[in-house]
């Protein structure tokens, strides 16, 4: 994916949502170098591949063994054209080096790294736009033709297409922060935070599977109030820390009691942290 039309290719190229999508990209920028460095680690202790005559063979050595000595670790008839200057046994000649399947690491980088991380960052300008500029976001929706009741964040930003350029500009900002330096060095800043995402991984692995709460029949009632206060109040789903107090008001004003509201939260769409804030705000 390095390379493209740029910035602008859908067609909202100067719509207020796009600019404000790179302006938060633009922000989260360390965050975006950390999670390239994290994802980097491993790299030199792989094999080291070569296409020669069409044919994929092992040079015997590893990448990180060829990084150091200042080798070439993509070859010429593998990896993608315009990452083809790179600087030997730098993370951009790295990234256009190829793995024992033939996949070229660029490719995976853009897989595992640019497209969730632009995914985040697309979600995150919306529920910025959402509150800070409540009239656009509502003009944004009818002109997508989405229903401002029930639009969820993820399906308005792929019904507008912004992730395409925004992926463009979060490569051209990796590239242009570690492209040059040796793949050795920016393995080295990412290990710390490469054995945080392991830890998560496996505290994730050995987790069981959420069970939902089957709601008590008593509260039925109060939970179809409440999720219709929290669907005409157009709150955001799952509802953020920020909005308790409005979601308090929806559900307040929609006759629920304060015992019925403790009732009902585990039924609702709430983000980590809601609930609570929730039951302060009601004590």
């Amino acid at each position: 994916m390095f390379g493209g039309t740029g910035f602008g290719s859908t067609g909202f190229e100067a719509d207020w949502f796009g600019l404000l999508g790179r302006e938060l990209l633009r922000e989260r920028r360390a965050a975006l170098i950390a999670e390239a460095c994290a994802w980097s680690v491993g790299l030199s202790d792989r094999p080291h591949h070569l296409r020669l005559r069409g044919r994929l063979v092992s040079t015997g050595s590893t990448i990180g063994d060829r990084a150091a000595t200042g080798r070439a670790l993509s070859g010429e008839e593998d990896g993608r054209i315009e990452l083809g200057d790179a600087r030997p046994g730098s993370f951009q000649d790295a990234l256009n080096a190829v793995d024992a399947d033939g996949t070229v690491f660029a490719d995976r980088f853009d897989r595992e790294v640019v497209e969730p991380f632009v995914h985040e960052t697309c979600l995150l300008a919306a529920d910025r736009a959402r509150r800070t500029r409540p009239g656009q976001w509502a003009e944004l929706l009818d002109d997508l033709g989405e229903d401002p009741a029930d639009a969820e964040p993820a399906d308005v930003v792929r019904a507008g297409e912004w992730e395409e350029p925004l992926r463009l500009e979060a490569e051209h900002l990796v590239l242009a922060a570690l492209g040059r330096t040796p793949l050795l060095e920016v393995e080295s800043e990412g290990l710390p935070l490469s054995l945080v995402r392991a830890a998560e991984a496996a505290t994730r692995a050995a987790a069981p599977a959420p069970v939902e709460p089957e709601p008590d029949e008593g509260l039925a009632g109060a939970l179809f109030l409440a999720l219709a206060a929290v669907r005409e109040a157009g709150l955001p789903s799952p509802v953020p820390p920020a909005d308790a107090r409005v979601l308090v008001a929806a559900l307040l004003g929609q006759g629920l009691e304060p015992e019925e509201v403790g009732g009902v939260l585990p039924h609702l769409p709430l983000a980590p942290g809601t609930a609570d804030r929730v039951a302060a705000l009601l004590t």
